[in-house]
This record gives C-alpha cells, sequence and structure tokens, in this order.
C-alpha cells in the first residue's frame, strides 16, 4: 500500500526522526558510560573512529535511496536484495529487537530519572517502575495507532524540545570547564595505570553504536517521504548534528569532574554534572530535559520498530499476519506484537544487575548485524557496477565508503566482545521461528543450503550462550 499525500513526511520530518531517534537515553549517560572506561584522549579516539565509520554508513544510506529508489522499506531490503531471503530476514528481527531494547533503555531511565525524586521508582527497575513504564509503554501503543503522520509530528516537536536542555548543558559546562582537570581526566588511566588506551576504547564501543543507533530513520521511513532525495540528505545532516552534541557534551564533562566522579555518577550523569555546577536545581533541570528527550526517543523507537515487521512481512519474510493495517495505516498487527515483546524485556530488567547498560549494550550488539549487511551491500553494488552505467565516476568513492562502514560494523561487532553475541546469539535464533512461518505461508523451501548452514552455527551459539548463563560464566 502507498502512503496517501497527507501521510508523506517533509525534509524536517525526516530529520526529526533521524535525531529524535538518535537523541536519547543514550546522551544523558554517555559521560559516566566513558567516564568508567576511558578518560579525554580515548574519548577523541573512539568518538573519532565511531564519527568516520558511522559518517560512512550514513553515506551508504544516502547512496542507496539514490540508486535504489525501488527499495522503499530501507535497512531490511537491502540485506534480502543483497545476501538472500534469510539473512534479510535477520536484519529486520536483528534491528527490530535492537529497537525494542532501546524501548526497553528508555523507559528504564524514565522511571530511573523519577526514582532521583520518587523513591519508589528506585533504579527503574523496582515492582513499581516496571508497572509505572507499562503504562506508558501501552499509552504510546494507543497513540500510535492513531497514525504514523500524527505520531512524527509529535516526535518533531519532542525533537526540538529535548534540544533545549542539552543546549544550556552545554554553554554551562563550557563556562565551568577548567583545563588543569581535563588534563588529569586525559590519559584515563586506573588507579595501578595499567589500562592500556586500545582496552579504553574498547570499552566504549558498545555505547558509541548504541547513541548513533537511529541513524537509519529516514530510510526506515522512506515511503512516506514527500521526495526521496530527502532521505539521504535528512540522514546525513541528522548524524552530523548528533555528533556534533555527542562531542562536545563527552569532552566538557571531562573538564568539569575527574573522571572518578564520573564514573561513579547514577544514570543520568548529566544531572549529577549539572548539579556539580550550579545546585541542585540543575539535577532537576536536567531530569526535566531527560524526561522530554527520552519520551520522544521512545516513540521515535516505537514507530521504526513497527515499521520494519511491518514492512518485512509485506515483502513476505515475515508472517503475513504482521502486515495488517489499522484504518489510519498505522501497522497494527506488528505494534501489538513489538508492545507484547517489550513488554516481556521490562519484566525481565528486574533481574538484571545493571538492566540500564544491559539494555543499552544489547542494543549496539543486536543492531551491528543489520548495519553490517547494508555496509557491504552498498560495497557490492559499488563493486560490481549495478546502477553505475551512467556515473562510473562516482564508483570508486562509494567503493571506499562502502569498504569503511563494513570494516568498521565488522569491528565493532569484535569490539562488543564474546559474551554479546552469545546474548544476541539467543535472541536471533528462536525468532526464526517467524521465517520458518512465513516460508510456510507461501510453499518455499525454508533455507537454502548457505543458508542453513547460517542458522546452525546460530543455534549453535545460541546453545552456548544459554549454557554459559546458567553455568554463571556471562550474565544479564
Amino acid at each position: 500500500m502507498v502512503a496517501r499525500q497527507d501521510q508523506k513526511l517533509s525534509r524536517s520530518a525526516l530529520v526529526g526522526l533521524v535525531v529524535g531517534s538518535m537523541v536519547g537515553a543514550g546522551i544523558f549517560a554517555v559521560p559516566s558510560n566513558f567516564g568508567q572506561s576511558t578518560g579525554g584522549l580515548g574519548a577523541i579516539i573512539a568518538w573519532g573512529i565511531a564519527g568516520v565509520g558511522m559518517l560512512m554508513l550514513a553515506f551508504v544510506f544516502q547512496t542507496l535511496a539514490q540508486r535504489r529508489p525501488d527499495l522503499d522499506t530501507g535497512i531490511y531490503a537491502y540485506a534480502r536484495e543483497g545476501f538472500g531471503s534469510y539473512l534479510g530476514f535477520a536484519t529486520a528481527v536483528g534491528y527490530w529487537m535492537g529497537a525494542c531494547l532501546a524501548d526497553v533503555a528508555c523507559l528504564v531511565l524514565i522511571k530511573a530519572t523519577l526514582g532521583q525524586f520518587f523513591p519508589v521508582f528506585g533504579d527503574g527497575t523496582t515492582v513499581a517502575a516496571i508497572a509505572g513504564a507499562s503504562v506508558l509503554l501501552w499509552a504510546t501503543h494507543w497513540l500510535v495507532l492513531r497514525g504514523v503522520k500524527q505520531a512524527a509530528a509529535l516526535n518533531t516537536i519532542a525533537t526540538v524540545a529535548k534540544l533545549v536542555p542539552l543546549a544550556i548543558f552545554i554553554v554551562v559546562a563550557a563556562a565551568a570547564f577548567e583545563a588543569d582537570v581535563f588534563v588529569l581526566n586525559f590519559r584515563g588511566d586506573d588507579a595501578l595505570g595499567h589500562t592500556s588506551l586500545a582496552a579504553q576504547v574498547r570499552g566504549t564501543m558498545l555505547v558509541t553504536v548504541f547513541v548513533f543507533v537511529g541513524i537509519e530513520g529516514a530510510s526506515v521511513y522512506s515511503r512516506y517521504a514527500r521526495r526521496r532525495e530527502d532521505v539521504g540528505a535528512a540522514t546525513v545532516l541528522g548524524f552530523l548534528g548528533v555528533l556534533c552534541l555527542l562531542v562536545l557534551v563527552t569532552l566538557l564533562s571531562y573538564g568539569v569532574l575527574l573522571r572518578p566522579e564520573l564514573a561513579a555518577l547514577p544514570t543520568p550523569a548529566l544531572a549529577g554534572i549539572m548539579a556539580a555546577i550550579v545546585g541542585p536545581w540543575g539535577r532537576a533541570f536536567i531530569s526535566v530535559g531527560l524526561l522530554i528527550s527520552v519520551l520522544g526517543n521512545y516513540l521515535s523507537w516505537s514507530l521504526l520498530a513497527a515499521e520494519v515487521m511491518h514492512s518485512a512481512a509485506k515483502n513476505g519474510v515475515m508472517p503475513a499476519f504482521l502486515a495488517r493495517e489499522n484504518a489510519r495505516e498505522a501497522p497494527m498487527a506488528a505494534l501489538w506484537l513489538t508492545n507484547i515483546v517489550i513488554q516481556v524485556f521490562l519484566v525481565l530488567t528486574n533481574f538484571a544487575e545493571y538492566a540500564f547498560t544491559m539494555a543499552l549494550k544489547m542494543t549496539g550488539s543486536m543492531t551491528l548485524l543489520p548495519y553490517l549487511l547494508v555496509a557491504a551491500y552498498g560495497l557490492k553494488l559499488a563493486w560490481t557496477g549495478e546502477t553505475y552505467e551512467s556515473a562510473p565516476h562516482e564508483r570508486r568513492r562509494d567503493q571506499w565508503r562502502g569498504g569503511v562502514a563494513t570494516v568498521y560494523a565488522a569491528s565493532m561487532l569484535w569490539a562488543g566482545g564474546l559474551k554479546f553475541l552469545l546474548l544476541s546469539a539467543i535472541l536471533y535464533a528462536p525468532a526464526t521461528a517467524l521465517y520458518a512461518l512465513a516460508r510456510r505461508e507461501q510453499g518455499a523451501r525454508i533455507f537454502s543450503v548457505p543458508e542453513l548452514l547460517v542458522f546452525l552455527v546460530l543455534v549453535a551459539a545460541a546453545a552456548a550462550g544459554a549454557v554459559a548463563l546458567h553455568n554463571g560464566a556471562i550474565s544479564i
């Protein structure tokens, strides 16, 4: 179904989806997460790596939007076109799971923030916090069912509102910045001086992935764009703006508090830094800004998660029931499944030791495979020369961009470590039942021989992860 004209999104709305998806839970916690792993030098290197890698990925999305306008469902469609149905499915379900986990991180952070003023919510994982988060979950469910256009408009308003407290924080932190403190934090050595710079940088990598997840927001919603060229422009513009915000927030924080103090800050870290600068009212100010920001971020992820499942179902890789829409063209069935899964994850946060950090890093881990496959498809397209017949001079440039983005995504999978690969496999393997159901509906063979080998490796990894969880070798 083609979206009606009154459901079409402008370039500013598409930029709002990109920025709204990226600016949320992560940016308010970044100073503490970085403080736990590295100092100023490691942060500069980490943002440099992430900035180059993600910029190349943004360029890949921009190029694919221009060269394959027929693939109007974004991240899932690119992987399927390049590498077949099962890896297309894996991209869709991995991105969807990552979006669900991002929503969980948002909900936990909202309740943890309220917990600073209302102790009943604690760290965001108490029974009262989970109950309150569940109410918010299903209220948003009702909002999205009223239509994507209305929800996207609200997201644009929330995106503008969330940038105001961040801008004020940057101004205040810049005024309070002390060069001596920054110098003490620069090397990031631990108490014994044993932490290598490479280890420090590696410790931040999944965090950097998490805060950039959402870069593909405009691509996922490309079928709603008024003009196709707005999709790529919105992706690059949104990314560059968010990168500047993240670098400023991180580096300015190293000039306000010493690294051990940053590492010890409770979530949200920005509230603690603001309180250290201006007093208790600063905590309340940032907390209000965070609530606005994360609510908008949560709405963005609700939209993206349901849209990916809905689009995959329309293209035959998910079961047909997930393609159902209501009278307002909202992806009704996909939204129900998405929010049921989020509800289950919310309940599980009560058993996690550090629920917010776990949800944050698992989001990064689950979305890396989709990013890797999209980057690899961009590289494949440029390498084979498909669609470049009329513009051969652009081919080498796009080969470099696709190659760098592919290496970056693969490196991030390695940097995340074995634990998160195994935990991701535990989610990927059982979700394959959806793929089998879809193939059965079509009367098609479930796996080709290469796809069966991929699935068997995935099952083995999931089994190893389950055993490791049971034995306590890894934990959540």
